[in-house]
């Protein structure tokens, strides 16, 4: 029997895997209808949200629809029917089926769309190719030393401190802090009005800007004292566990027309643009679902030869100028495997819970 969930609960599920503040400016990830209180018990995943998508949510009695591709990217000033989105947001409501978007969060993120391509493609090694700038802060605080562990592990379990491969990662330093408390207040330790030195630790480590309320809630509701100090400070190193696109290396190295062979098989292209070939071993590749040619010059650093994507003009093939091997396996191909990505989520948390994989092809494009 299926287990019957909000949509709040699987919106903040997939949430907490790839938080919204991940997501590119021009984005609208998140839902897009629905109400987070609405009672669901089933959901179908899907990449792009079309009114044959929408007719199957309602065969299959589906609640919810969660998506790659956001239905609305921009406001609705009307909805009279006379386009696709307006026609699919009227056919939603009226069948009281919620809507959700995960998009370039999902692209940002470890373990996100770029990294099952790599996954399907036997990549190893594979890490973010343009690691998120501006995205890490540093928390410093400061605790009595028989109450820092509890305070430390408090910070630690809100998400601070991951360092690549390692988490509870942070910097202690013991010192001598100093206050007097007036007389309204209720110190923990010391006398009212009488200035008092306690022995303390300063504790450093470091966390990603989204999480920084979640944090200081803890770290207040973990500390003893009734006035905590703490400071956070924006710090210029990179985000190694979010960014754009990929970049791993094949088990062994193969023949350019060898891995052009595999592309077409794994993302079932009928045909693959791609620039000159080099008559070189192909072993690292880079590659980013979607439109990812912002990302050539990342994948010419990173010493890649092949870097695979979507939607390449004309012009941008000019950009690898023999130095890479651009293919372009188009938009649709490169991101399909999202909806995979999306069952095994929603699978591996709701147990009991419906989850159909769209059998719809979304793809506007076709080829002859």
């Amino acid at each position: 029997m299926n287990k019957t969930v909000t949509v709040g609960e699987i919106a903040g599920y997939l949430e907490r895997f790839a938080p919204p503040a991940l997501q590119e400016s021009y984005d609208n990830a998140g839902l897009l209808l629905g109400s987070p209180a609405q009672a669901v018990n089933a959901v179908l995943v899907t990449l792009d949200v079309t009114e044959a998508v929408v007719e199957e949510a309602i065969r299959l009695n589906a609640g919810l629809i969660v998506a790659h591709h956001p239905l609305i990217f921009s406001g609705l000033r009307r909805i009279t029917g006379s386009n696709p989105v307006e026609r699919i947001v009227e056919q939603a409501i009226r069948n009281h089926i919620a809507v959700y978007a995960a998009h370039t969060n999902l692209d940002s993120v470890s373990g996100g769309v770029n990294f099952k391509m790599a996954e399907k493609l036997g990549l190893g090694d594979c890490r973010i190719l343009q690691p998120a700038a501006g995205m890490l802060r540093k928390l410093v605080t400061f605790a009595p030393v028989a109450e820092a562990e509890k305070v430390r592990l408090a910070i630690f379990e809100a998400g601070a401190g991951h360092i690549g491969n390692y988490d509870q990662c942070s910097f202690n330093v013991a010192g001598n802090g100093t206050f007097r408390g007036g007389e309204a207040a209720n110190p923990f330790v010391g006398q009212k009005g009488k200035l008092h030195t306690e022995p303390e630790v300063r504790i450093e480590t470091i966390f990603p800007k989204y999480l920084e309320k979640q944090l200081i809630r803890a770290l207040l509701d973990a500390h003893p004292y009734e006035e905590v100090a703490w400071d956070v400070y924006p710090l210029e190193n990179r985000f190694d566990q979010a960014g754009a696109g990929v970049v791993g290396t094949l088990p062994r190295p193969v023949d350019e027309k060898q891995f052009l062979t595999l592309l077409k098989e794994v993302f079932r292209c009928p045909v693959i643009r791609h620039t000159p070939l080099r008559e070189k071993p192909v072993q690292k590749i880079a590659l980013c679902g979607g439109a990812g040619s912002f990302l050539l010059k990342d994948a010419l650093s990173a010493g890649a030869d092949f870097f695979v994507s979507g939607d390449f003009k004309y012009h941008q093939f000019f950009d690898a100028d023999g130095k890479i091997v651009i293919a372009d396996v188009g938009h649709f191909e490169s991101e399909q495997f999202t909806k995979e990505l999306f069952y095994e989520l929603l699978t591996k948390k709701f147990s009991t819970f419906a989850v159909h994989l769209s059998e719809v092809n979304t793809n506007p494009v076709n080829y002859f």
